[in-house]
């Protein structure tokens, strides 16, 4: 077990304060971050180009050490002894908050190992900024951060979520939304709720809500940048509808439904109909064609 009050037993050993920035509007960093960094004697930074601009906006003076995932097992140890030594470190990611899709995690556990106080500010966070104007439950959802790029392994992920109640988190490069939804709709039905967003908290903030389905015709003829937040709604409601409604249909009037409905052919509506009700496309072709 560890025990850590953060401001009543202080000792000789420096503090890591994780600091959250700005994940767009600069106005949203609050006085107690900027404090921080003007007070620590070092600001670990996963880019210190980029956390630069930020210190020179609010006239900062203090000294960088790089610490991303490329360099953060070498650096660990050097930012231990800082600390040890009591100097104070202040974490910072790209945007938003740290140990979220960077090594601060690693630091983290390296300090709780050594009795280091570790103090976390509350600040902005795009996941959940983008989820509480989704339109998408909110009261519970799941974080699960950067997809890998490979087909298969996308998928095998989409499988575990599908059936999931809360709404799911996803970050994603605008190159390769696209492509990402793709995958989902292999794995989802293509009325399956989404919303995508972007530019959060700049002046081009925009979000789409839609199906799985709308939104791939929207990218299909629009380019999106800035850096993405994906998130898709909760499985639950709609696997209910669907056994209530749906699933009351014979296979022929479920593919013949879904073919009305959706404008599909026979050949995807089958495919749908075999992913909606588990069983295999070859089984749900015999039944609706009466062979």
């Amino acid at each position: 077990m560890n025990r850590q009050k953060s401001y009543k037993e202080l000792d000789s050993q420096g503090c890591l304060y994780l600091v959250p920035t700005p994940i767009g509007n600069l106005e949203d960093i609050s006085y107690r971050a900027l404090n921080i960094l003007k007070t620590v004697d070092f600001v670990a930074s996963e880019d210190t180009r980029n956390t630069q601009k930020l210190l020179n906006h609010f006239d900062i003076k203090v000294n960088q050490i790089s610490f991303h995932e490329h360099n953060s097992q070498q650096r660990i140890p050097e930012l231990i002894d800082y600390l040890q030594a009591g100097q104070s470190i202040a974490q910072v990611s790209d945007a938003g908050m740290p140990s979220i899709s960077d090594p601060g995690h690693d630091l983290v556990k390296a300090c709780i190992e050594e009795n280091i106080r570790v103090i976390s500010l509350p600040g902005a966070t795009a996941g959940v900024t983008a989820l509480i104007a989704s339109g998408l439950p909110s009261d519970t959802f799941t974080f699960v951060g950067f997809l890998p790029r490979k087909k298969g392994e996308q998928k095998a992920i989409f499988q575990k979520l599908i059936g999931r109640e809360e709404t799911q988190i996803i970050y994603e490069s605008p190159y390769r939304v696209k492509t990402t939804l793709e995958n989902m709709l292999e794995i989802y039905p293509e009325t399956h709720p989404v919303v995508l967003c972007r530019e959060l908290t700049k002046i081009h903030e925009e979000y789409l809500r839609g199906s799985i389905r709308e939104l791939l015709e929207y990218l299909g003829e629009h380019e999106i940048k800035g850096e993405c937040c994906l998130m898709i709604g909760g499985g639950q409601e709609q696997l209910s509808t669907l056994h209530e409604e749906q699933l009351s249909l014979t296979i022929k009037e479920h593919v013949e439904t879904l073919m009305s409905d959706n404008q599909l052919s026979s050949k995807a509506a089958i495919k749908e109909v075999a992913k909606l009700r588990g069983m295999k496309k070859q089984d749900i072709y015999k039944e609706y064609h009466d062979l």
